[in-house]
């Protein structure tokens, strides 16, 4: 029992570590109204520095055009996807920025009743009848309108997760991401060209948790113990984010394209810009989850590396020991190249028997994501392995060679525009069983090597940023 108490104790430390605020927050009662939550974007826009002159600005609709309802695991509903109020979250978002005067137009129909209706009842009780009418204040009208809306919702575009059980206690995760993409722009009035155009993506987030153990403790008593949570992105926070990102792109645009200035001047303005480049470079290398992007030109890459070597023979005493390469490949392609590398080894079979031995190899290797950060590999080709040790062996003499052929693979992280750093494993057959200087049975000698190390790459232009969004 004591053991099923430990587990239990176990699981539930590790699902509270996993997400400690969401587990510690569950509602246990009603909750009283509260205003709606900022998101950083808010934040941002509030902060944003002052306009030189605010725009006054219409929206009239700014709605959901894709049409998508929620989905459900079984029947059918009626509600929709995406909510149906983003222009009342671009008004405020345009209030909150202070860069603009937004008039409303959504409702102008109601407006223009109320106005008849303004102007009927002070007409029908003047107290003097030939006194003339007191006029409403003119409307203001827009120089610029705001027009687009939600044009895509992808629902399940990542989904996923990971669990264990054993002896009937285990835990599992389980992820969804969706994802919406707006479009607004800015047209004017008084031409009816369009300004500009901006288009913001976001993602929505969905998690689940559960931690439970069930299992037999005694005869006919059975335990069992359940615990979890699950936790959804709300999707009109997701909505209302991406909507003052493309507030701040349209500001931040408009100046760039000299359409309008802050009141700072030239120095806050470029200062924005600077900002706004060095982000549009870093989105313009990021493409669908969140993957960093790199335009490999370099054709030539150079790599050392260190690590060790185990022997698989006929000894059962083998022991790991050093290995160091040094290598070269030529991309033919950003995913493929050939190279050809040299290695230094010390075979460790016996006390008495650990000899140094070299190898040469000509590989093709393969890299799967060759334009990411972090990319797995594969690599093989033939290669010959001397024995380099002057000390007489019995089926060994100095500078023996061995045909052999090795398959490995591994990792391969960016580190910088030259430089990468690498880890990979490799298992080579060498076709004879002398290698460990003992011939038995009728299986050959194997050998494996752990290694790390760094690429240097060169030749043929710089590793730069992918223009295009991908």
């Amino acid at each position: 029992m004591i053991k099923i108490i430990k587990q239990i104790s176990i699981l539930c430390l590790l699902l509270l570590l996993y997400s400690c605020g969401s587990y510690y927050n569950q509602p246990l009662g009603p909750q009283e109204a509260r205003m709606s939550e900022l998101t950083p974007q808010t934040l941002k826009l509030k902060d944003f520095p002052l306009p030189a002159s605010p725009l006054v600005v219409g929206v009239y609709n700014f709605r959901d055009q894709t049409g998508q309802y929620k989905n459900i695991e079984n029947g059918s509903t009626f509600s929709t996807a995406v909510t149906q109020g983003a222009t009342t979250i671009l008004i405020k978002a345009l209030e909150d920025s202070k860069w603009f005067r937004p008039i409303e137009r959504e409702n102008l129909s109601n407006l223009l009743n109320e106005r008849n209706i303004i102007r009927t009842t002070r007409d029908e009780y003047r107290a003097n009848p030939n006194a003339t009418p007191q006029r409403l204040r003119p409307l203001l009208f827009a120089g610029m309108l705001l027009e687009g809306g939600v044009i895509s919702y992808d629902s399940n575009i990542l989904t996923g997760g990971a669990g264990a059980r054993y002896f009937g206690a285990g835990a599992s995760t389980e992820y969804r991401q969706d994802r919406i993409t707006i479009y607004l722009r800015a047209v004017s009035t008084s031409t009816g060209e369009v300004l500009k155009t901006v288009n913001v993506s976001k993602t929505i987030l969905s998690q689940g948790v559960d931690v439970g153990i069930f299992r037999f403790v005694n005869f006919q008593r059975l335990l069992e113990v359940e615990t979890g949570f699950t936790k959804n992105e709300p999707a009109q926070l997701a909505v209302q984010e991406a909507i003052e990102k493309a507030v701040e792109l349209l500001i931040i645009e408009g100046i760039k394209d000299d359409l309008w200035q802050s009141a700072e001047g030239e120095e806050k303005d470029q200062q924005l810009i600077d900002q706004f480049l060095l982000e549009q470079e870093l989105e313009n290398s990021t493409a669908l989850y969140e993957r960093r992007f790199l335009k490999h030109d370099f054709r030539h890459v150079v790599n050392a590396s260190i690590g060790a070597a185990l022997i698989d023979g006929d000894y059962d005493t083998g022991l790991i020991d050093f290995s160091g390469e040094l290598g070269y490949k030529y991309r033919l392609f950003p995913s493929l190249a050939l190279g050809t590398d040299f290695q230094i080894m010390r075979f460790n079979s016996t006390t008495s028997q650990n000899h140094w031995w070299l190898g040469e190899s000509f590989n093709v290797e393969y890299t799967m994501l060759p334009h990411d950060r972090l990319s797995p590999f594969i690599y093989g080709g033939p290669g010959v392995l001397l024995f380099a040790d002057d000390s007489p062996e019995k089926f060994l003499q100095r500078w023996d060679a061995f045909f052999k052929l090795k398959l490995g693979g591994g990792l391969e992280y960016a580190v910088s525009d030259r430089f990468s750093a690498t880890a990979k494993a490799e298992w080579n057959s060498v076709f004879s069983d002398k290698i460990d200087n003992i011939v038995n049975g009728r299986r050959d000698d194997f050998y494996f090597n752990f290694v790390v190390g760094f690429n240097f790459h060169f030749g043929g232009g710089r590793d730069k940023l992918k223009i295009n969004e991908n």
